[in-house]
């Protein structure tokens, strides 16, 4: 399609991947909105593929919703898209536990928000920490001692704006003193559009000092692994290769895309590059940006690349 990422999308390779996928899987942050911000274009961008017959997924490391609160967003923004074609990290987690028949009667200790807790109470496990343990605080005084719940079976971390020295505590003393206990991250994402106008620090930091405190490794669940691959064959009942992951990550999106086998398509940041190019769109949206792109040192690269979903659809009608 294009020389290994290194060339922007053009009309007839746009066209040619249009006519060669059947499903687009799509990132949400910094790819269908910013913060609590839609992207210029994008609800006329998803009408245009719907009307050509593509089906949509939106695959999200983004933890802090469940599935039914992102629907509840996509409303807000005047976009209507199922719950089902929704999936999450925090859906991942939850999925991850019951597939490997976690036992009931055990406890998941969230570090991360409510999306993660909702999604455990959906498939009947129950959590405790999440966002009420980040008004927690500790004394480290010489004779204080901190318990913990030895019915913990796993411990999930994701993004968590209410992370705290309690909740790593907490986290520690479960996964070093609870026999078997699990250590799951929904994502390892350094940053993350989490407002329209920065990035801030992603799951991957809070992923990094619970790591670091145990000195152990988590089970991955959200992008790039391919856990959640098996759920979106099973919907829809296609090939992978006639699935394309569009997001503006290369080290998860991109990632995951290769690792799964289907096609990739990435967005851009507002660059130098993109503003002499596209002068109209100056507020755009990814993580990536050209130079990082083609950097010699980057070896991810996408089957093909855009500066927004916008300018995709546009390039379909050239």
């Amino acid at each position: 399609m294009t020389n290994g990422g290194r060339e922007a999308l053009t009309p007839q390779a746009a066209r040619s991947l249009v006519d060669s996928v059947d499903v687009f899987i799509f990132d949400c942050d910094g790819v269908i909105w910013k913060g609590d911000k839609l992207i210029e274009g994008v609800s006329e961008a998803l009408h245009t593929l719907r009307s050509l017959g593509k089906k949509f997924v939106f695959l999200t490391n983004n933890s802090r919703k469940s599935r039914k609160q992102y629907a509840k967003k996509f409303s807000k923004l005047g976009m209507e898209i199922n719950e089902d074609e929704i999936f999450t990290s925090s859906f991942a987690a939850a999925m991850y536990l019951k597939l490997n028949n976690f036992p009931t009667d055990k406890k998941v200790y969230v570090v991360g928000e409510e999306g993660i807790k909702e999604e455990l109470k959906l498939v009947g496990y129950e959590s405790i920490g999440g966002p009420e343990d980040g008004k927690k605080s500790i004394q480290l005084e010489s004779s204080f001692f901190f318990d913990h719940d030895k019915s913990v079976g796993a411990v999930v971390v994701g993004l968590d704006q209410h992370f705290n020295y309690y909740k790593l505590q907490y986290a520690n003393l479960c996964i070093r003193e609870n026999p078997g206990c699990l250590f799951i991250a929904t994502n390892r994402d350094s940053t993350g559009n989490l407002t329209s106008l920065q990035e801030w620090p992603g799951a991957g930091c809070m992923v990094s000092a619970v790591s670091c405190s145990v000195q152990k490794e988590p089970v991955v669940v959200g992008k790039p692994s391919t856990f959640l691959m098996d759920f979106l064959l099973e919907r829809f009942r296609i090939d992978v290769s006639r699935m394309c992951m569009v997001g503006d990550r290369l080290d998860t999106d991109i990632l995951f895309g290769h690792n799964a086998g289907c096609k990739t398509l990435l967005v851009l940041s507002g660059t130098l590059y993109q503003i002499i190019q596209w002068p109209a769109q100056l507020a755009l949206a990814g993580v990536t940006t050209l130079p990082a792109l083609l950097d010699p040192s980057n070896s991810i690269h996408p089957d093909s690349y855009a500066n927004d979903m916008s300018h995709f659809v546009q390039l379909l009608s050239q």
